[in-house]
């Protein structure tokens, strides 16, 4: 009986990173499969790749495990919801009408089970720098993405993996498992829920942290950790939402 519905973001498939990106992508694969009895939803909060790019006529090259079993679980029923994260902004009409996926680019608000979600990547909300600002709006301008096309394959998909590595490297990393009240996107959910207080959860990736914490008595943050690192995803039965790990499997 399918009646769960399942976050996870981050997975990261096909990082330069991963030291065994086919075991990773396998043990997604085997993750995904053990849950299609139970679910009825799956979101995917973004940086479900490390890095894609719909040209008009072909796509990157990888990634056949994970479509394939995409694929299976639309086609038997299972609703498939895609946030873009920053790692895969440029998706474009590809996978929607091969995978059967719906794409979201931006923040989603959706009732489930009487229940009120915000679902985003998690780079999108709170206050940004100045430079990160101006990437996320650059990066979905359709004059770059025009240029960026007209380069050839083997150079930008180089580039963009040792972007990829070179900020895992330098970026912030939190180690946090509460927020701190000084915290951006915690700002942002106490603004933006003063105004819509029919919200129950607001659910991120993009940190890679694991946080499940209350706001106040009604409201609730969930960053959902990773898929490579930690092997953690979000669950939702009605009545609560729990963080897991992926069992060895």
């Amino acid at each position: 009986m399918r009646y769960l519905t399942y976050f996870i973001s981050d997975l990261h498939l096909g990082a330069s990173y991963i030291p065994d990106a086919h075991e990773h992508e396998r043990r997604i694969c085997r993750w995904l499969r053990s849950i299609a009895p139970t679910a009825r939803t799956i979101y995917m909060l973004g940086d479900v790749l490390d890095y894609w790019y719909e040209y008009r006529y072909v796509v990157p090259r990888g990634f056949t495990r994970f479509f394939g079993t995409i694929a299976e679980l639309t086609d038997s029923g299972v609703e498939i919801v895609w946030l873009k994260g920053n790692h895969d902004i440029w998706i474009f009409d590809y996978l929607p009408a091969e995978l059967g996926v719906k794409v979201i680019d931006g923040s989603f608000i959706t009732d489930i089970n009487g229940t009120v979600f915000f679902m985003e990547h998690g780079d999108g909300v709170g206050e940004m720098r100045a430079s990160y600002r101006f990437m996320h709006s650059l990066f979905r301008a359709r004059w770059a993405q025009f240029l960026f096309s007209a380069i050839h394959p083997r150079w930008t998909v180089n580039f963009a993996h040792k972007w990829s590595g070179h900020s895992r490297a330098t970026g912030k990393q939190f180690t946090l498992t509460s927020v701190p009240e000084s915290d951006k996107l915690l700002q942002f959910v106490k603004r933006y829920s003063a105004s819509h207080p029919h919200i129950k959860y607001y659910v991120f990736g993009h940190r890679h942290v694991v946080v499940n914490q209350k706001v106040n008595p009604d409201v609730s943050i969930i960053i959902l950790g990773d898929c490579y690192e930690k092997m953690t995803y979000g669950v939702w039965n009605g009545a609560e939402f729990l963080i897991k790990k992926m069992e060895t499997i």
